[in-house]
């Protein structure tokens, strides 16, 4: 592999080299943009458009003197559009480009202000849903009005290729191990916990979500998905001003989902903020039904139980910063953000037990409540220096994020005979702490070589400090006492320092880019023992290569058929409390175990793709990966365990396309399907085992223009059945709609619906059980309509923007509870 992999490089440096060499005058469009004082204006939009059919071929910002340049563009007529808060829009038409003409100069370009008042702004040229870049596919989140008003993971699950399950469980073209960051920093959370802050994170605070499956090396190489970056909306516009965002959303339960944007600007000052309020009320209503066989597999006796989970929760959260801008080129950061969030969860369990006739047997209710109360805070300090042009910038970061949990559990169990006489009672308490501590340093150095080439460079420290206990007590017959065999206290700590070097070029046609990470792990966990149990601990280190590598070249000279390559290995660590090996319930009959053996897992991914006009785009993707970790359920004497495993070897193939086209003036559609194989190979506990599970879905949306202040969106949702090691998971469906009203330039009413016709059942089979079969129905409060209203408000001033402060580019979402 690593012959194939050399000889695939030295291919692809003898490529570029050619490339460079035969590089004659590139044809170029640039210009400077002022206001009517003839001070540069920095970070407005310019687009560069195709003048025949209107297709937006590429977009950047202006530079803190106001310059700007298109390099490396195909010979034709463009059309030129500029746009920033406070101006109105500049369009014109250029001349023909080409090797008679091979630049244009548009000199100097005064914007004219409109008024103080934001809401007179009018930016024209509809945002694209899905942008294809290098090395990620770029969702823009308000292209789609039934995003108004939810949340993050709601918008997260309409993405190109991203799968939410019923647990909240994010899946990116059909593998597990998602690294989720916001802002180019990880949110360090995985599990129930990412599940409850995505959902408490508003969609109208998002901008856009890139999705990279084989992520540059200036990221972690953490997750074997890839990376999820959610960006988030900032207002690069000087005075004051921002937005409120109020929905409701009501279901069988009422939601909502409010914030408020603040942003002042001016001279060297940037002080800004966002703060939100969730209300999430929800349920799921479970059946699981087992089957115990005897050895000639005829019915021992039958299991069926009906949970019933309803959840309360209010979350409030932060993000605060202030940027002093020294000079032009110096800018210092802070930013604050944190998260509070008090929830109970009530599960009302009944499980009937039935012997090989179906006649009962015992009857055992249960009342299971949990009180969690959840505090996050997180602060981040940063340094920014811009060097002249041919030297880059540099950038510093560093970071100290803190979780506090603290959960509350009583456990009342009764059961009863078969004639709902009481049999026995117990009741089981738990407290459990859980306190995790991060550190992070890293610093990034970026330089153009030449016209074509620009390096990167970085180092990253990171070191995680983690303290879970679990105090149990058991009460049964009015006695109380210590139940040992779930009381733990596990420690851990891990130390990650990271290298990379990442070169990337443009060129007319072709574009390259290459990188190289180096990682490597300390990590040690300690769990104390008790009267009953010993101490246990581990320690391991490990260290591994990690490199990416792109192409993307343009087969003709209008950029109409563009074809992508793109390789990368990662590495997707163990989260921290899976390594511990204590025994933690669910309800009387299901455990989850954690596995202080397991092992990372490492995955090499490889996709072909062919983009066409812009529009349409065709992926084909292989992925290996070894020692796959995944969700493994085994049955002791009828009690369910579940525990995460190094299963084996995973083979992950498949197919998409994604296609966002305009089909008249009133009607455009978005349209992504995916065909995926998924092969697993593993040492299971009931024997060898090997699946082979093929699903399909797909996710159209179209949208509908009304008049200038109307549109409307119906969208769909399929997934096929899939097999995957132990679980079957039936077919899912669902029917959306939505509509929007500008009811001035300042304000928006959205209404949407989702689910309505009630279809997103969940239904599943877990097999390879040892002598029991199982299967699973699982409903949720999905049928929600949802109504949203958005403002903005404040007044901009003419001077020019100055630097954004950068954000880090972190590590691995791995908290998990």
């Amino acid at each position: 592999m690593k012959n194939k992999l050399m000889a695939f490089l030295a291919l692809w440096i003898t490529i570029a080299f050619t490339s460079v060499q035969a590089q004659v005058p590139e044809l170029k469009i640039h210009g400077v943009v002022v206001d009517e004082g003839a001070k540069a204006i920095e970070a407005a939009t310019v687009a560069l458009y195709n003048a025949k059919d209107s297709v937006l071929l590429k977009t950047i910002l202006t530079e803190a003197n106001g310059n700007f340049t298109f390099k490396g563009i195909a010979p034709g007529k463009y059309q030129l559009r500029i746009s920033v808060m406070g101006y109105n829009v500049y369009k014109t038409e250029l001349k023909d480009l080409g090797p008679s003409n091979p630049e244009i100069n548009l000199n100097q370009i005064k914007l004219v202000p409109t008024s103080n008042q934001l809401g007179t702004v009018n930016i024209s040229g509809k945002k694209a849903f899905v942008e294809q870049k290098i090395d990620r596919m770029v969702v823009n989140v308000d292209a789609l009005i039934s995003n108004a008003g939810t949340t993050a993971l709601d918008v997260l699950s309409k993405s190109p290729g991203v799968n939410v399950d019923q647990n909240g469980l994010i899946s990116l073209k059909g593998k597990n191990g998602v690294n989720i960051f916001i802002d180019d920093k990880p949110t360090y959370l995985s599990g129930a916990d990412l599940e409850s802050y995505l959902r408490s994170l508003p969609s109208s605070s998002l901008e856009q979500i890139e999705l990279m499956t084989n992520p540059p090396a200036k990221y972690d190489a953490a997750g074997n998905a890839g990376v999820i970056n959610i960006k988030t909306k900032k207002n690069k516009v000087s005075g004051f001003n921002g937005g409120v965002n109020l929905s409701i959303n009501q279901g069988e339960l009422t939601r909502s989902n409010n914030s408020v944007n603040l942003n002042y600007r001016k001279n060297k000052i940037n002080i800004f903020g966002n703060f939100s309020h969730n209300l999430n009320n929800s349920f799921t209503d479970l059946d699981l039904n087992r089957i115990y066989k005897n050895p000639d597999n005829s019915p021992k006796y039958f299991f069926n139980q009906n949970s019933y989970f309803k959840r309360h929760g209010n979350t409030f959260s932060a993000k605060a910063g202030l940027d002093f801008y020294q000079t032009e080129k110096t800018t210092w950061g802070f930013v604050f953000t944190g998260m509070s969030r008090k929830s109970s969860q009530v599960n009302n369990n009944t499980s009937n037990l039935l012997n090989s006739i179906k006649q009962p047997d015992s009857i055992i209710k249960a009342e299971n409540i949990d009180d969690i109360n959840y505090k996050n805070a997180a602060f981040n300090l940063n340094y920014r220096h811009k060097f002249d042009k041919e030297n880059g910038d540099i950038t510093f970061d560093l970071d100290y994020l803190n979780y506090r949990n603290q959960t509350n559990q009583n456990y009342y169990n009764y059961s009863y005979f078969p004639d709902m006489r009481l049999k026995s009672q117990d009741l089981l308490t738990g407290d459990l702490p859980s306190d995790i501590d991060i550190y992070t340093a890293k610093t990034d150095y970026t330089k153009p070589i030449n016209e074509l080439w620009k390096l990167e460079a970085g180092l990253k420290t990171s070191y995680t400090k983690t303290n879970n206990a679990a105090n149990y007590l058991n009460t049964a017959n009015g006695n109380t006492s210590i139940d040992y065999e779930k009381t733990n206290q596990f420690i851990y700590k891990e130390n990650i320092n990271a290298a990379y070097v990442n070169m990337t070029m443009e060129g007319k046609r072709l574009s390259l880019q290459a990188g190289l990470r180096f990682e490597t792990t300390v990590s040690d966990g300690h769990q104390l023992g008790n009267l009953v149990k010993a101490d246990s601990s581990f320690k391991r280190t490990y260290k591994s290569l990690f490199p990416t590598a792109y192409l993307s070249y343009k087969l003709d000279t209008a950029g109409n058929n563009q074809i992508g390559l793109n390789y990368g290995r990662r590495i997707d660590r163990p989260y921290y409390q899976d390594l511990n090996p204590f025994y933690s319930p669910l309800d009387k009959f299901t455990y989850y175990v954690g596995n202080p053996f397991l092992k990372p897992a490492f995955t090499q991914s490889l996709e072909l793709s062919h983009t066409f006009m812009n529009k349409i785009t065709t992926t084909v993707g292989y992925s290996w990966i070894k020692d796959e970790v995944s969700e493994t359920i085994e049955i002791v004497n009828g009690t369910y365990y579940s525990r995460p495993a190094n299963i084996g070897t995973g083979i992950v193939k498949n197919i998409s396309l994604k296609t966002d086209l305009d089909i008249t003036k009133w009607l455009s559609t978005h349209i992504y399907m995916e065909l995926a194989n998924v092969i697993s190979k593993t040492n299971f506990y009931t024997g060898y085992l090997v699946t082979n599970g093929t699903y399909f879905s797909t996710n159209p949306n179209l949208q509908f223009k009304i008049s200038p202040s109307l549109s409307a969106e119906a969208n769909f949702r399929y997934q096929s059945k899939f097999s995957n090691v132990q679980f079957l998971i039936g077919e899912v469906h669902e029917f959306g709609a939505a509509v929007q009203k500008k009811l001035s330039a300042k304000s928006t009413l959205r209404l949407s619906a989702s689910d309505i016709f009630r279809n997103r059942v969940i239904v599943g089979v877990i097999n390879n059980l040892a002598a029991t079969d199982a299967n699973w129905t699982n409903r949720s409060d999905s049928r929600t309509v949802v109504l949203s209203y958005s403002y903005r408000f404040g007044k901009a001033f003419s001077s020019p923007a100055k630097h954004e402060a950068s954000g880090a580019d972190d590590e691995k979402n791995r908290v998990k509870n």
